[in-house]
């Protein structure tokens, strides 16, 4: 019998308080962290491909062990699929078959690879973000996507952006921000996958969870 996964635990039991000034702080200042000599290298490498393809790109972050990255390559023949994770562990976990050739899984860090694919002006024609760490301590507001200083890197690479998670309050927080930082009108909506994408999603469903995404069109 498979492990089900257990309920996801918090001490926020709706959007954070300090959601709004977060926000509107990041937005006020440009983010200036240095970036990772690695993260040039990666980028480097992914963005020569990206300008040899010269097509539209979807970019799944936080893609794991790329199952979904597989998926979306086979479903959009025409276009360059980017599967971006920081850990090595996982990239080299990717299913055991011939990746399509429009695939490229790449560890990397998400908040050096934004901004500079920002900065280069990708035409990201879909960006996937499944069910990343949702990071529930009310104290963690900051680390979670729309509370990061990142975020507005993450919003300039435009595309029609799409986020999965089974905890609401992630995704109407995210879709709070949205509204605040760039005026995105976007809904939240409880979902069941017909397949699921990820093993994550695979486990959530499998073990009862509800399902939440959020999809709005940034450009």
């Amino acid at each position: 019998m498979k492990k089900r996964s257990s309920s996801l635990s918090s001490n926020q039991y709706s959007s954070h308080r300090d959601l709004d000034d977060v926000v509107r702080r990041h937005q006020n200042f440009l983010y200036q962290r240095p970036f990772a000599t690695y993260s040039h290298r990666q980028f480097d490498r992914i963005n020569t491909l990206v300008n040899a393809y010269g097509g539209p790109v979807i970019l799944d972050s936080g893609c794991g062990n790329g199952e979904a990255a597989y998926t979306l390559a086979d479903e959009y023949p025409d276009h360059l699929v980017i599967g971006i994770d920081k850990s090595e562990a996982k990239i080299s976990a990717a299913p055991a078959r011939d990746a399509p050739s429009n695939l490229h899984l790449v560890r990397g860090n998400c908040v050096d690879i934004w901004r500079l694919a920002a900065n280069a002006n990708w035409p990201i024609r879909h960006h996937f973000l499944l069910y990343p760490n949702p990071w529930p301590k009310a104290k963690h507001l900051k680390r979670r996507w729309h509370g990061h200083p990142v975020f507005s890197s993450l919003l300039a690479l435009g595309g029609h952006l799409e986020l999965r998670s089974n905890w609401k309050i992630y995704v109407v927080e995210f879709s709070i921000a949205l509204e605040i930082a760039a005026a995105h009108h976007s809904q939240v909506e409880q979902f069941s996958p017909r397949a699921p994408l990820t093993p994550f999603e695979r486990k959530y469903a499998a073990s009862g969870h509800p399902l939440y995404r959020l999809r709005v069109q940034l450009s």
